[in-house]
């Protein structure tokens, strides 16, 4: 067995950020080959992975990074809150939206490429270290045009935050201050659509049965009037533009938007952890 040295165990430590029994262990298993001890440690990674992939991974951190012209909102999970705020994992979660800048929206983040590696060989270096579960949850970029304003939020536990796209004449302080707002009260309220419109209908439809359910036992001749009541309600309560702004329940969000300088919302995204 090839002798173990203190400088190799140090260079190792340094390439792989395992602690220093780790990286002395993989380099007496591989007779001191620093490439082949890196491997091992990969390998130990993914061996993590496969052995918790049936845990929930419920603690994370969601972050939101702009590039100017385009802002993304990502969510990197783990087992505990515990390891969520590790540097590790925040470098990492980090490296993530990085990723999700120079990724087209809904494609696969894991394949992207940060600093010549995939952001999946990143995650598995990490559970190495960690010994959690450790995955990519949702994720979201809105990108700007002329005249639009893209707003931002995230939570102050870090596991929950939105983006906004609104139309406007011309962008402004107050608008963009707005958008921010707009944002916190979409990470708070959860809307479900942007407007009617956008509703989906098969939640319309399974509430619509839910609710005529509910109403059997009345007389036939009232019962669809008092389910669409019951579905109008539904779908003006869980629209973004028709609800009470949560910064000032004496107007709407879509109102709060046009008392800003803004002309309409165009898009919505949220991403919560848990």
């Amino acid at each position: 067995m090839a002798e173990i040295n203190a400088s190799d165990v140090m260079k190792l430590r340094k390439m792989s950020g395992q602690g220093m029994m780790d990286c002395k262990k993989a380099l007496a298993e591989t007779n001191g080959d620093l490439d082949e001890a890196m491997t091992l440690l990969r390998k130990k990674g993914l061996a993590t992975m496969a052995k918790r992939a049936d845990r929930s991974a419920s603690e994370g951190k969601v972050t939101v990074k702009s590039s100017g012209k385009d802002t993304v909102l990502t969510s990197l999970c783990c087992e505990t809150d515990f390891v969520a705020k590790n540097d590790d994992f925040k470098e990492v979660a980090e490296k993530v939206a990085d990723a999700a800048l120079q990724a087209a929206p809904g494609s696969e983040l894991s394949e992207q490429e940060i600093d010549g590696k995939k952001v999946s060989e990143l995650i598995t270096e990490l559970v190495s270290k960690t010994g959690e579960k450790t995955e990519i949850g949702d994720w979201a970029k809105l990108s700007s045009e002329e005249n639009t304003v893209v707003g931002s939020y995230v939570h102050f536990n870090n596991k929950m935050g939105a983006l906004v796209k609104i139309a406007c004449e011309s962008p402004s302080e107050k608008l963009q201050k707005l958008a921010d707002e707009v944002c916190m009260h979409i990470t708070a309220v959860k809307p479900m659509a942007l407007d009617a419109e956008s509703f989906d209908q098969e939640v319309i439809e399974k509430e619509r049965e839910i609710a005529k359910e509910q109403m059997k036992d009345k007389p036939a001749q009232i019962i669809d009037k008092i389910v669409e009541g019951k579905i109008n309600k539904m779908i003006s309560e869980n629209c973004l533009v028709n609800q009470k702004f949560v910064k000032n329940e004496e107007m709407t969000v879509e109102e709060a938007v046009k008392g800003a300088g803004g002309s309409k919302i165009l898009a919505f995204e949220r991403v919560a952890i848990g």
